[in-house]
């Protein structure tokens, strides 16, 4: 058998269920691992600084961030990768354009185009967003992640002007019209590999679970990946294994099947 070592998983859609509880499965699954040995991360598009709770109520020490331009490892930071901050102000421009509103983040704040629409509110309520000022040029060389809001479905092929960056559906019911801003260089698969490579460990000791195109690197870069069952559909090919859905005890179940949970 395997000699799993670590285990990733995304938050929204995979640990957190539509009403934003944890099953009392996922939390005894994730008791089991982490008693066997198991590093877990946390690996999400959420901003780390207002993600305490969840991370204390699992007792997880160690996170991806902002879909992978920062990582931390037992509190230490092990990198940090801002974006060009000739592309966020690329996409401010376009979405300007297009009546489109962007969140940004840094490393300790959301910074927003519009802090007072209802669409905002939602968001930010959706997601526990607490630590919020209105965006300003000078975030611009801080922003280690960026989400678009309010596009209607044909909007994204307007942010196509920029080589090396992709849009990623939120995979959350109500925000589907909210995209994720994503790096081919840097997302949850980069910041797996850079985790796996620091700890000494194997891809094939690794496991991943994602609901959404934004997991599909992390996916990729995991020796054993799942995909829960209310996962995008396009994730499906991207994956190892189907799971059962975040209100199905998809995490129990998939890590049941590798014999890890009892």
């Amino acid at each position: 058998m395997t000699n799993y070592k670590v285990l990733f998983l995304d938050i929204d859609g995979t640990l957190l269920r539509p009403d934003d509880t944890i099953e009392d499965s996922t939390k005894k699954a994730i008791s089991q691992i982490q008693a066997k040995g198991l590093e877990v991360f946390l690996a999400t598009g959420r901003p780390l600084h207002e993600i305490d709770e969840l991370a204390k109520e699992l007792d997880i020490h160690s996170f991806i961030g902002y879909n992978g331009a920062y990582a931390i490892y037992k509190g230490e930071d092990i990198f940090q990768k801002p974006m060009n901050s000739s592309t966020v102000r690329n996409f401010l421009e376009i979405a300007k354009e297009n009546q489109h509103e962007v969140i940004l983040y840094s490393n300790s704040k959301n910074f927003f185009t519009n802090l007072d629409s209802e669409i905002i509110t939602e968001f930010m309520h959706k997601f526990h967003l607490h630590k919020n000022e209105a965006y300003s040029p000078s975030v611009d060389s801080a922003v280690l992640g960026m989400t678009l809001v309010n596009l209607k479905k044909d909007d994204p092929v307007l942010y196509n002007n920029e080589e090396g960056i992709h849009l990623s559906q939120v995979n959350v019911e109500g925000m589907r019209h909210c995209y994720d801003v994503i790096r081919d260089s840097v997302n949850k698969g980069y910041g797996v590999q850079v985790v796996l490579k620091r700890l000494g460990i194997k891809k094939e000791s690794s496991i991943a679970f994602g609901d959404g195109m934004n997991d599909k690197e992390m996916l990729q870069n995991a020796g054993e990946s799942f995909a829960m069952g209310n996962g995008h559909p396009d994730l499906f090919q991207y994956a190892k294994h189907k799971t059962t859905e975040v209100t199905d005890a998809g995490i129990y179940n998939g890590l049941k099947k590798l014999g890890l949970v009892n």
